[in-house]
């Protein structure tokens, strides 16, 4: 008869062989998941990994005498169950739009290229005096809604006299979604011509910042768009283009990445069906169309949370512990699996610097010291845009230049409207382009 010691190595065996069957079909799930992309919001991989385990199970029961050949079975339903929770939505799977903003009004305008976009405007404050053309600001991103901090900023350039409009990109906040398939870096640039004409008062001053500066770059670089540009402000932009993209260089001086608290608050990827499709789709594992999760049920998951560190890399470490709270939950939105999209299409695309140095829009390039930008992000656009005029090294602000702290909502709104009014220049002209090694090498 075993002694209890044996017993118990048995029985540890035993179960270490369970978990290890368990944790086996699991993975296999997920193989299938990935294998299969999510088919039938992940059915098609539950029930083949479920088949698989049970056709395991009975072989491995078949010379079992009852009730042991029960066991087997065992890691088989624990599989199942665990897996089943990456098949049930936890959230709407119809998109679920913010509410309305308390301080400006909500318009939908449906634009010539198909896209229906949520439209804000600020107009000039009264007794500044006014600016005779329009001013547009293009969001980061991509396919995020517009936060409360830059509903702020921007309200701040319409009291100094600036008629400033803003639309969320398509996907993004309040604005419609599109097939999965028509979210492309070329589809953002001709959303912007179409909003201008939509406007229909000539030409308009273009605000682009991160993404919405890599949108700028582009329609620089297509004669048919620039033409509506009179002037175009790029602030701290995205790559522009596949070349670009695939540029590894280094970043700003240290943000607050890592420094910071971790964000508070529910967080998607702590549920795993979210966590599964999020973390296979930034592997690159899934494909934003996803059968795993629609685009309207990754949107409504999504939170302000599961950005962890991202939103802390847009400050410097100096300010990690007195971050800025950039929206509310009620306004946030991303649309995580549009965003992979677009970018993936600037990746794929071909270079766009011979075009570029056709531009003669008057242009200025803002970069952050603390930018989380690869430097080379900025300086390709520099040395290839001809009609930069003027460039602005922002000290001690990070990726997110207009951050309610301090005075810096309105250093960065000095730049902007001295170089909308043709104005001189309240920081120096830095880096310039015979200087972008210079920089490269001293601004790390």
């Amino acid at each position: 008869m075993p002694t209890p010691a044996i017993r118990l190595v048995r029985f540890t065996g035993r179960l270490l062989l369970a978990l290890a069957a368990v944790a086996t079909l699991v993975v296999v799930f997920l193989a299938l998941i990935a294998l299969t992309d999510g088919a039938g919001s992940g059915l098609a991989a539950w029930l083949t990994t479920l088949g698989c385990g049970t056709v395991l199970a009975t072989w491995r029961a078949r010379r079992r005498t009852w009730p042991t050949r029960l066991v087997p079975f065992l890691p088989v339903a624990v599989a199942a169950a665990l897996t089943a929770s990456v098949c049930i939505p936890t959230v709407p799977t119809a998109r679920r739009y913010p509410p309305a903003l308390a301080f400006v009004t909500t318009q939908h305008w449906s634009l010539t290229t198909g896209s229906r976009v949520a439209v804000y405007h600020y107009p000039p404050a009264h007794p500044s005096p006014r600016h005779p053309i329009p001013l547009v600001y293009l969001n980061g991103g991509p396919v995020r809604g517009i936060s409360v901090l830059d509903h702020r900023f921007l309200r701040l350039l319409s009291h100094q006299g600036y008629d400033v409009y803003t639309y969320e990109q398509a996907g993004g906040g309040r604005s419609d979604l599109l097939p999965m398939g028509h979210y492309t870096i070329s589809r953002s640039v001709r959303d912007l011509a179409a909003f201008v004409d939509r406007l229909n008062k000539g030409k308009v001053d273009i605000l682009g910042f991160s993404s919405g500066g890599a949108v700028l770059t582009r329609a620089l670089a297509d004669p048919s768009v620039a033409a509506r540009l009179h002037r175009a402000i790029i602030a701290e932009p995205g790559p522009m283009d596949g070349p670009t993209a695939h540029i590894t260089g280094h970043k700003g001086r240290k943000s607050a990445r890592g420094l910071a608290p971790a964000p508070t608050g529910p967080r998607s990827t702590h549920v795993p069906r979210y966590a599964a499709a999020f973390g296979l789709m930034r592997l690159g594992l899934l494909s934003p169309d996803t059968g795993l999760i629609g685009q309207a049920e990754g949107d409504n998951a999504f939170t302000a949370a599961d950005l962890g560190s991202d939103t802390a890399s847009a400050y410097c470490a100096r300010d990690a512990h007195r971050l800025p709270a950039e929206d509310t939950a009620q306004n946030f939105s991303f649309s995580p699996a549009a965003s992979l999209r677009i970018q993936q299409t600037v990746k794929d695309s071909p270079s766009i610097a011979s075009q570029l140095r056709q531009s003669r829009t008057p242009a200025m390039l803002m970069i952050a010291e603390c930018s989380s930008q690869v430097r080379q992000w900025e300086t390709t656009v520099l040395a290839n845009d001809p009609a930069i005029q003027r460039t602005q090294y922002m000290p001690g602000v990070g990726h997110h230049m207009w951050n309610d702290l301090d005075h810096n909502n309105d250093r960065a709104a000095a730049v902007i409207t001295a170089f909308l009014q043709d104005k001189p220049a309240p920081l120096p002209n830095y880096p310039t382009r015979n200087a972008i090694p210079a920089f490269l090498r001293d601004h790390k």
